[in-house]
């Protein structure tokens, strides 16, 4: 993998993984709730999901373009059509109520349940299967070892989670003080469909080579 995909991806994750979901809205409860260094068994519980769900998709994917080769180009520009539809779909979408798993919790609460908690909201999201399988090919050379890029996209994505994580646990009652405003999440829900549709169109005419 160049250093210009790598830094492509990041740059994507980045913008992407800052956007408020599940996962950040459920570790921002629990730290404005728990104080940030408890919250640290949330994330790791989220994190863990993600990378599980990452992990699984990429093997998968590996094994279809190993047996397949024809499917690059096939899975290629599916991904890039169903990147555009989330835009789409996130621009237009009306605010919804999120879970985030904010129920009373006692102070006295484990890190297990913690963890068990955030893992159970990063695992609960199906969307994360078929944004994996759309966007990771995206950044993949089809002439070189699949496995090991998968696993760099994989790596990097975490270490990007994991960075937002920590904002959104470190920015407690003022960030959810934002968060919680119909207007702040309607323009999060814009920007994120912006964002998807421009890496739909941008990855529609860069092919990695």
């Amino acid at each position: 993998m160049n250093w210009h995909t790598w830094w492509l991806f990041a740059g994507a994750v980045f913008l992407l993984s800052g956007t408020p979901g599940p996962n950040m809205l459920h570790i921002l409860s629990r730290s404005v709730e728990l104080g940030m260094a408890r919250s640290v068994a949330a994330m790791t519980g989220c994190l863990a999901a993600v990378v599980a769900v990452l992990s699984a998709s990429a093997a998968g994917l590996t094994t279809l373009l190993l047996a397949l080769p024809g499917a690059f180009e096939l899975l290629r520009y599916a991904g890039v059509a169903y990147l555009i539809y989330l835009g789409i779909k996130a621009w237009r979408t009306e605010v919804p109520p999120v879970d985030v798993g904010d129920g009373p919790l006692s102070p006295a609460i484990s890190f297990l349940a913690l963890f068990r908690g955030g893992f159970a909201i990063g695992i609960s999201n199906p969307k994360l299967i078929l944004f994996a399988a759309a966007f990771l090919p995206q950044f993949v050379t089809p002439t070189q070892p699949q496995a090991p890029q998968f696993a760099i996209l994989v790596a990097t994505f975490a270490v990007v989670e994991s960075f937002w994580y920590g904002v959104y646990a470190l920015g407690g009652r003022s960030l959810s003080r934002y968060l919680g405003r119909p207007a702040i999440k309607r323009a999060f829900n814009r920007l994120t469909g912006v964002i998807f549709v421009g890496f739909g169109l941008a990855l529609l005419k860069t092919k990695p080579s």
